[in-house]
């Protein structure tokens, strides 16, 4: 695990203020008992040392502020309200096994912290071992990297974002809590090359395919988590163009990479039967499949498959192609993304 850092070598003010203020011990109490629901869930299981690091990282320092919905948009919470009720709604919000709207622009979420089970999980299946050199697409918070930093190191770890008032916050964030991994400005769908090789990707974003550029920063043996469709696809690289791999059980919905279609944004279900229009296993199949399946060809391969689970369908890399799958790589149900 890498060196832990933040609680002793760096004295913020932003830290100290909430030392001040006695918010510090409530962040404490109620840190505990979301890592408490997470073990719960089964999240850390195959990987316990998340628990660890998830228990000693604070992610209230990394949500100064953000937005919960009320009715007729949004309101903000944050840490340096001078009402002292509503500084703790704010870091008991912190805590809850929730994501968190950080960034609105026009009534558009643009950045959020994502839901603190679904990170552990995705930590957990991202299978890191101690040494490994990760690389993450979309910065957000900074939270994600911080987990990250605190397992493997943090010169081990680099964050991409396009938006640079995102790095610098992450950033930020980052400083406050004690890290310092490479927050870098960049097209995520073009990866790090000055910070490659990787032997870990995660994407905290949707995206449409599997980034090329990703596999050719890849070592052989890489693994690359990436939320695609509405769940999570889990790719071990064999090659700079070659990845295979399934979807995790797990449903998975975020901002899609920046630059492209969001994913279901086009999917027009009209016309089918009510039972499925609100299944979320048949439009992860729709959404998956859209553009090389019409909705009633999904519907079909759905009926004909008996429903079938998310962690049925792969997806394979080999080259300039790339199609994803039910149950077999070269079997009868495969299209193109």
């Amino acid at each position: 695990m890498g060196k832990q850092r933040g609680d002793t070598e760096r004295a913020q003010p932003y830290a100290t203020g909430l030392r001040e203020q006695g918010l510090e011990a409530e962040a404490d109490r109620a840190r505990a008992d979301l890592v408490r629901q997470i073990a719960a869930r089964g999240a850390f299981d195959g990987d316990e040392v998340w628990q660890e690091i998830f228990a000693s990282v604070p992610r209230h320092l990394f949500v100064p502020w953000y937005y919960i919905g009320v009715v007729g948009g949004y309101e903000r919470l944050w840490g340096e309200d001078p009402d002292p009720e509503r500084r703790l709604s704010w870091v008991r919000g912190a805590y809850t096994d929730g994501p968190l709207a950080t960034r609105i622009r026009d009534g558009e979420l643009l950045s959020s912290s994502s839901q603190p089970s679904l990170m552990a999980r995705m930590l957990t299946d991202l299978r890191v071992r101690d040494g490994d050199r990760v690389l993450e697409i979309g910065a957000g918070t900074g939270y994600n990297a911080a987990l990250l930093a605190a397992r493997v190191g943090e010169d081990r770890v680099t964050t991409v974002d396009l938006d640079p008032e995102i790095t610098e916050s992450a950033r930020s964030h980052l400083a406050a809590a004690g890290w310092a991994p490479a927050v870098v400005t960049g097209d995520g769908f073009l990866g790090c090359p000055p910070r490659a090789p990787f032997d870990r990707i995660i994407a905290t974003c949707t995206l449409a395919s599997i980034p090329g550029p990703w596999l050719r920063q890849c070592v052989p043996g890489a693994r690359i988590l990436a939320p695609l469709s509405t769940g999570l696809i889990a790719l071990d690289v064999q090659g700079p163009a070659q990845a295979e791999g399934r979807f995790l059980e797990t449903s998975a919905f975020f901002v899609p990479l920046r630059g492209t279609a969001r994913p279901d944004g086009d999917l027009v279900l009209s016309g089918l039967p009510p039972r499925v229009l609100g299944d979320d296993g048949f439009r992860f199949l729709a959404t998956l499949g859209a553009g090389a399946l019409d909705p009633e060809e999904a519907l079909a391969v759905w009926e004909t498959e008996g429903a079938p689970r998310r962690e049925r369908f792969g997806i394979t890399v080999h080259g300039d192609r790339q199609w994803a799958w039910l149950d077999d790589p070269e079997g009868a149900y495969r299209w193109q993304l």
